[in-house]
């Protein structure tokens, strides 16, 4: 993100000179990582914590298996039901074991929230000590067959996933380096870093070779399937095209005769599939609606192990090749490290009813803890300054009860924004069980500003994660944090789209009574931005994205406007998703394509996510611009939560629009609020504003200039900063906040001369621990003023998108891939439309200023 932000004098600097600050506590996961988009690789390709196994190996004896489950390293015989375990470290947590020939060492991976080093355990001492220690990035250790050398994957060399190759010597130190020369590809590549990367190493039998994932000139994915000698690196092999998705961890037979991978090849999950290593066509070992990855040969060949999430959260399985069955390895019973204590909760609201809500376990050994059938999730940053790994919890349905170390444990309880958080420290003793009764104080605006009802426009229940989600369980996770409606939008990932088959043109009665469960759709062009269809009736546009390069859907046609009209021939509603990471400054940009203007002028954006996966201060700015413009777009939020992730960009309803459908719940009252802009966006503070009986959507007629009355309240689960009446761009008015900062109700006057519009906003300089987003943040949509005098001029926002939309022209003319003559003249022609719109209007300000 840039922190070279540029504002008009319509919009006030210090609102978005902020941004820079709110970066400074707040930090993504794994920042020293410089590939595009995180919340793919740390969720598709890193470890990450489920209560359930993430990742297998076998011991020699074919009997027994170690794996990564909870954090730790376990033991398990496969015909037995308790689980040993082998690590435990504080504040830290293991996986991706490996074993040597010998079974006598574990090599595996330890992520400290810092960093992610090798770590070597001996078997049979119990010792365990480090392998590297360069503050990287290092996972997917291998084991020759000669348990010497190691195959590891490091972004220590340039920030990237390199795979790296070296030897353990006799006192058990590791020396090594990449083994091969960083490759720039030639093509671009949007989700993949621009330079290489070698991935997912394994062994050939005699030691010759290593398998792995490389992506030279592939644009959509994370590489084919590739053999390298590796005492001559530059004899590499391409085994198979394959646009795999960071999962595919090819793994020859012991006999060296089949290939194993996980792929999605045409479907729409992982299953296991079945080459050789001169590239066979591939036959699938496994069918299914749901994942099967991390598969591990058995020593003998006859079996394979692997993590199924086929029962929702992750589970070890075992599976005859010859026959196919297969059994579930469970730990039925575990002996810990560490003396154990039980936690048992109740969760019930003010009125003494039990509620769904999502907690925070923090163990005496500085680790996250759930019900062992519970989906751990992760926020995707946090502050170093104030604590060590970033924040883990669950969503629990009362009564949850869970087992933890003996000492102090520390549990956070949240239930959406309408409740205060409920937090607790407390000592448990080894064998004990400490029952505690968890109430959740409301904390909601008067009801006097309307009846509302809370939506997260933009939720991806699967999204090639950890999990495997259902419409029950994303009910279930709205229901705990307290969400109303939820739009699943149907999407690609790549060439799949994991929830096509859950479209219905209506409401999911998995929603039951209390959650509007609707499917809905984004629209993937990385060129001309992302788009949000909601309340489709009929069917999903596919092939639900276009303008994707160096593909057979390359063209920059269909552009935004048509699937626009496509959608609303269904009756749907278009709306701009995850815009803007920082105010766009068009001459300065390196590039710009977002057509979001071009579609505004044109009238085909029905909403903007105002709070969302971006900016918001910074989307805010443009939005204001188009707002001084004359433009009527509601502010709408979603949380571009993929629900399915472990390491989670959420939870869900994170970025949320509140509905005023006067306690309305039905599809109807949801889209006839959000069209007509009786909304505000939050991730945090709940905003009532009203303007002598009038609220965010409504105009307010007036005959002449003077004072308007406004009534405005603030209810925050975090102390807020800044609280202010925006009009025209400019902040009229700002209000005291004092003591904790998270209430205020207030009536008074606000001088209004002209019309335009008028909203009520909150922010805070930084983050927060307690919203898992850049910083609080919340809008409600403009109440608009139509006054004798008209709205100020703008010439210079109208200048602005002129501005930018030259450089969109440019863009568009410039690519050379429309499939027709046609389509490159409709697209351009539609751009030089509503560039002409915009000019005529700094025309007509520039006169209505003289």
């Amino acid at each position: 993100m840039s922190c070279a932000l540029r504002v008009s004098g319509a919009v006030l600097l210090t609102f978005v000179a902020a941004v820079c600050a709110a970066q400074s506590g707040r930090q993504p996961v794994l920042p020293q990582v410089d590939v595009p988009h995180s919340y793919y690789w740390r969720e598709l390709y890193l470890p990450q914590l489920t209560t359930g196994p993430s990742s297998v190996a076998f011991l020699p004896d074919g009997q027994t298996v170690i794996y990564s489950m909870g954090g730790s390293l376990w033991r398990q015989h496969i015909d037995a039901g308790e689980a040993e375990e082998l690590t435990h470290a504080r504040s830290a947590y293991d996986y991706q074991p490996d074993v040597d020939r010998a079974g006598q060492r574990v090599v595996f991976s330890r992520y400290d929230g810092r960093s992610i080093e090798l770590w070597l355990l001996d078997l049979t001492t119990g010792r365990e000590w480090p392998l590297t220690e360069n503050g990287a990035v290092n996972v997917e250790a291998r084991f020759a067959p000669d348990d010497r050398r190691l195959a590891w994957v490091s972004t220590a060399r340039d920030r990237r996933f390199d795979l790296h190759f070296g030897s353990i010597d006799d006192r058990g130190r590791l020396t090594g380096a990449p083994l091969f020369e960083a490759r720039r590809s030639a093509i671009d590549r949007y989700y993949y870093s621009p330079w290489d990367h070698a991935i997912n190493p394994s062994w050939s039998p005699d030691g010759r070779e290593l398998l792995y994932v490389g992506n030279p000139e592939v644009a959509w994915g994370s590489g084919d399937l590739w053999a390298v000698v590796v005492d001559q690196p530059t004899q590499r092999t391409r085994l198979l095209s394959e646009e795999t998705s960071w999962s595919a961890r090819p793994e020859l037979s012991p006999d060296g005769r089949r290939l194993l991978y996980s792929s999605y090849h045409g479907r729409q999950w992982h299953q296991l599939w079945l080459t050789t290593r001169a590239g066979a066509a591939p036959l699938p070992l496994t069918f299914g609606d749901f994942d099967r990855r991390n598969a591990r040969w058995s020593p003998d060949g006859k079996r394979v192990a692997y993590i199924s999430n086929e029962t929702g959260n992750t589970s070890l399985v075992v599976q005859a090749v010859v026959g196919g069955t297969a059994r579930q390895i469970r730990a039925t019973s575990r002996r810990y490290q560490l003396s154990q204590g039980t936690l048992a909760l109740d969760i019930r609201d003010a009125a003494g009813q039990r509620v769904s809500a999502r907690v925070s376990v923090l163990g005496s050994d500085g680790r996250a803890y759930a019900p062992q059938d519970a989906w751990l999730h992760a926020d995707d940053g946090f502050d170093r300054a104030l604590q060590q790994t970033e924040t883990h919890y669950f969503h629990c349905a009362p009564p949850c009860e869970l087992s933890v170390p003996a000492g102090e444990v520390r549990i956070d309880v949240r239930r959406g924004l309408r409740h205060r958080s409920w937090s607790r420290a407390v000592t448990i003793a080894a064998g004990a069980t400490a029952a505690l009764d968890v109430r959740l104080a409301r904390h909601d605006l008067p009801e006097s500003f309307g009846r509302w009802l809370s939506a997260d426009l933009h939720v991806h229940m699967n999204y090639g994660g950890h999990y495997r989600n259902t419409p029950a369980q994303l009910a279930a996770q709205a229901r705990a944090e307290d969400l109303d409606v939820v739009y699943n939008l149907i999407v690609n990932k790549e060439q799949r789209v994991p929830d096509v088959a859950h479209f219905r043109g209506d409401v999911d009665p998995a929603g039951g009574d209390d959650v509007l469960l609707m499917h809905a759709q984004e629209f993937h062009t990385s060129f001309w931005g992302h788009t949000g269809l909601l309340h489709l009736s009929s069917h999903l546009l596919l092939p639900d994205f276009s303008s994707y390069r160096h593909t057979g859907l390359a063209s920059p046609y269909p552009d935004n406007r048509l699937i626009a009209d496509l959608a609303r021939a269904q009756g749907g509603l278009i709306g701009y998703v995850h815009p803007f990471d920082w105010e766009i400054d068009p001459p300065q940009e390196p590039a710009l394509s977002s057509a979001f203007p071009a579609d505004a002028a044109h009238g085909k954006v029905d909403y903007v996510e105002v709070v969302g996966f971006s900016d918001h201060k910074a989307t805010a700015a443009i939005w204001y611009r188009l707002l001084n413009l004359g433009f009527r777009i509601p502010a709408g939020a979603g949380t571009d939560a993929m629900a399915n992730y472990a390491s989670l960009r959420g939870p869900v309803g994170m970025n949320r629009v509140f509905l005023e459908t006067d306690g309305e719940r039905t599809p109807q009252a949801a889209r006839a609020a959000l069209a007509a802009g009786r909304t505000f966006a939050t991730n945090g503070p709940l905003l009532g504003l009203e303007l002598e009986g009038h609220r965010a959507g409504d105009t307010l007629e007036r005959d002449a200039a003077g004072p308007v009355g406004y009534r405005i309240a603030m209810r925050s689960p975090v102390p807020v900063d800044h609280l202010e009446l925006v009009a025209n761009g400019r902040v009229v008015k700002s209000f005291d906040l004092e003591g904790e900062r998270t209430a205020i109700d207030d009536t008074g006057t606000v001088d209004v001369d002209a019309s335009g519009w008028l909203l009520l906003r909150a922010w805070n300089d930084g983050a927060d621990p307690g919203v898992f987003d850049l910083y609080p943040y919340a809008t409600t949509s403009p109440i608009y003023l139509a006054l004798p005098a008209p709205a100020p001029p703008a010439p210079e926002d109208a200048r602005y998108f002129v501005g930018w939309l030259d450089r969109v022209i440019e863009a568009a003319t410039g690519r050379d891939d429309y499939n027709t003559a046609e389509e490159r003249r409709a697209v351009l022609e539609y751009l030089r439309i509503a560039r002409g719109e915009y000019a005529s209007l700094i025309g007509a300000a520039e006169g209505a200023a003289r």
